[in-house]
């Protein structure tokens, strides 16, 4: 099984909006990080997100691009200060390849935990409309596959945000 854990594009500032919904370069670095994953072959029959603008809105376009079924579905228990225990804990339940577009520190807790078994230290820098995939294979263990970030897709080097 796989697991594609996925930071939600760049929002905008609170200040300007308190829903937070993708700025344009959020959007544009989401369609280009989806683009890339539809040619690589990429399909998932299921994609959930946290319920927040900007996380539905960046599993909206992927679901356009990679997903399988009509629509991403909300989810709770993934929100950024939300343990990661208990859903580490469903995720070990799924059996098939799911998309998870969520918030940081939640989705660097999470890749930690299934990797290495501890929330800490951190084996994935997240990044705005970054992807990481993780696989689960023999003994339930997981492991970092494969990541991709925007600026690998577009060319564009805009360093860590």
């Amino acid at each position: 099984m796989k697991l594609y854990l996925v930071q939600h594009g760049d929002a905008v500032a609170k200040e300007l909006d308190p829903e937070r919904p993708l700025s344009d370069q959020g959007r544009i670095d989401v369609q280009s990080v989806t683009r890339f994953l539809a040619r690589a072959g990429i399909g998932v029959p299921v994609i959930l997100h946290s319920g927040k603008k900007r996380a539905a809105q960046t599993a909206e376009l992927l679901a356009g691009g990679v997903g399988q079924s009509p629509s991403p579905d909300k989810i709770s228990g993934i929100d950024p200060l939300d343990p990661v225990a208990p859903f580490a804990q469903t995720v070990g339940e799924w059996t098939s390849d799911t998309m998870v577009v969520g918030h940081l520190p939640f989705l660097g807790k999470l890749a930690s935990l299934l990797v290495t078994g501890n929330e800490t230290p951190s084996v994935v820098a997240f990044q705005p409309a970054s992807v990481a995939c993780l696989e689960r294979g023999q003994n339930d263990r997981w492991t970092l596959d494969w990541m991709i970030r925007p600026e690998l897709v577009t060319g564009e080097c805009r360093g860590r945000q």
